[in-house]
């Protein structure tokens, strides 16, 4: 299953957030259960199907003790939390995860929802218009890449 599309949304004033029909559609099929595990990363929330979240912990269990796993641990598994949908398919964020990641930022709730393979991404508007302006720039310096895939 891969979760493949981007919509333009909001987080209401209770600090919700709508996810896509589609994705909730695609996480039923794939795990019977409408909870998701989020989290933050260094661009905005990361919201997991139980089953991804629960094979990342397994082999999140499996590597040494060092800078590496306690750097994780802090900034990946410490913030996750389990999200369950609402009769309107909204998740509620925690307000950690929507200060860290500036959901919430002035007073403007807009949000982009990307599928992102195996994970959804919740960003904040301005942010995500920057990163695809930023990927954007990036591949426009070297075509040849795009070329040899055939786009």
């Amino acid at each position: 299953m891969e979760f493949q599309g981007v919509y333009y949304n909001s987080i209401d004033p209770k600090g919700r957030a709508s996810i896509p029909a589609k994705f909730r559609e695609q996480l039923k099929e794939l795990c019977e259960d409408d909870t998701l595990v989020v989290t933050q990363d260094r661009c905005g929330v990361v919201a997991y199907p139980v089953p991804e979240w629960e094979r990342f912990l397994a082999k999140f269990s499996q590597l040494p003790n060092d800078q590496f796993r306690e750097d994780l641990y802090f900034t990946t598994v410490t913030p996750a939390a389990r999200c369950t949908f609402d009769k309107q398919g909204r998740i509620q964020l925690p307000q950690s995860l929507r200060e860290y990641c500036r959901l919430d930022a002035d007073g403007v709730r807009d949000v982009v929802i990307v599928g992102g393979g195996k994970k959804i991404q919740i960003l904040n508007k301005t942010r995500y218009l920057e990163m695809l302006a930023e990927a954007e720039q990036r591949q426009a310096e070297d075509r040849q890449k795009r070329f040899d895939l055939g786009l």
